[in-house]
Order: structure tokens, then C-alpha cells, then sequence
């Protein structure tokens, strides 16, 4: 596999890679104008077959990314992300004052624009369970994020909405570099409700470093 591609399971229904930040998880709308690297097509022209995404990250976002290998793996997938039968847990750097909770769940009605989401009373109920773990080595808040809605931009808003920009993240009100990155990483995947998991050769979970370090 190329340098891009760093396959971390895979059987003969599925392929899980963890995608690096700053590449696309499947193709844009831009189509042939689109000058940006993209894992899906990457991957599919390495497997020389065609695959079929069961979720996305966000270009700026690293970490965990699914993959079906035929049509029915894939709708049965979908249907695991749709019935909340796959649980994915995120780690996020991020800066503000250390928050007095430990774990709390957060509740937003999110709409997406042209470039971020925000809050409207047409919007999707976003769900998100969080815990505060305290500093990294650099000083920022560490969270750990499980989406339970899977709503775009879902926890970069969230973080936003409370006071807790992820590091990187201009868009949603940082002012701090990583690397021309973001703070923000989908480090584990867990099929142990998946109704079908045995069936498909699974394991429970997969799980990985939570942000890869940033030089300073």
C-alpha cells in the first residue's frame, strides 16, 4: 500500500484504514477540478475494485475510516450507523478554561451552510456524549467525543457552542495552529452491538493512538 494508505484491518467483506488529515475521505463535488488527494479513490485504485464508503471524516479530521468491499456489506453497514449499532469515539485538543464536569452529554438542533453547521429551529437533534480528561503535555484541554447522531461538523460545532475550540480549527473559532491541521481524531471503532457482527467476521473493536503529536 502506498504511504497514503495504512490499512488496519481488513477481511474479505471489509477494509479499515486510518485516514491521514488533510486528504479527502471520498471524492468532492469538484469532480476532475478537484486538486486535492482523496483515500477512497486512492484505495480503490490500489484493491483495483471498487469499494463502497459506509461513513466519511472531514477533510481536516484523521483517523478510523470504514469501507465495504461488495453491496451488501455495505447496506448492512449502513444500517449499523443508521440504528446507532456502531459506536466511534473521537480525541480532541483543544484550548478555553478547563471545564468543571467530567462527562456530560450536549444537545444541539444542527443545520449545515455552505462552509459550517449552525444551531436553527429546523435543525437535526445532535447528540453527543463528552468527557473532559484534563491537559495534554502542551497544555490543551483533552476531550474524548462519542457522536451518538452523526450530524456534519457535529462535534467541531459542539466544542465550539461550549467554549472549547479544537486547536487547528479556524473555522469554528481557533486561533492556534496544528500543523495546518486539526486537533481532532477518530481513534476508535466499536462493532459490539452490531447485530451481525460474527456473521461478517468482526471484531468487537478497533482501536488506535488518540492524536498523533504536533512538532512545536
Amino acid at each position: 500500500m502506498t504511504g497514503l494508505i495504512n490499512v488496519v484491518f481488513r477481511n474479505e467483506f471489509f477494509i479499515i484504514v486510518d485516514k491521514p488529515s488533510c486528504v479527502l475521505s471520498v471524492p468532492s463535488r469538484l469532480g476532475k477540478n478537484e486538486t486535492r488527494l482523496c483515500l477512497g479513490t486512492s484505495l480503490q485504485n490500489e484493491l483495483g475494485r471498487q469499494i463502497y464508503p459506509c461513513h466519511r471524516l472531514d477533510y481536516e479530521v484523521s483517523g478510523l475510516l470504514l469501507f465495504a468491499l461488495d453491496k451488501l456489506a455495505h447496506k448492512i453497514a449502513s444500517r449499523w450507523f443508521e440504528e446507532g449499532e456502531i459506536q466511534k469515539k473521537y480525541s480532541a485538543w483543544c484550548t478555553g478554561v478547563a471545564p468543571a464536569f467530567s462527562s456530560e452529554l450536549w444537545h444541539s438542533f444542527l443545520l449545515r451552510g455552505k462552509k459550517r453547521a449552525y444551531e436553527g429551529p429546523h435543525g437535526k437533534e445532535s447528540i453527543t456524549k463528552v468527557k473532559y480528561l484534563g491537559l495534554s503535555e502542551h497544555s490543551y484541554l483533552c476531550f474524548e467525543l462519542e457522536p451518538v447522531t452523526g450530524r456534519s461538523h457535529q462535534l467541531r460545532y459542539e466544542l465550539f457552542k461550549h467554549g472549547f475550540p479544537i486547536v487547528g480549527d479556524e473555522l469554528y473559532g481557533s486561533s492556534e495552529k496544528f500543523d495546518d491541521k486539526i486537533a481532532l481524531r477518530s481513534f476508535e471503532i466499536d462493532f459490539s452491538n452490531c447485530s451481525e457482527r460474527e456473521q461478517f467476521n468482526l471484531p468487537r473493536q478497533i482501536e488506535l493512538e488518540k492524536i498523533y503529536e504536533v512538532k512545536r
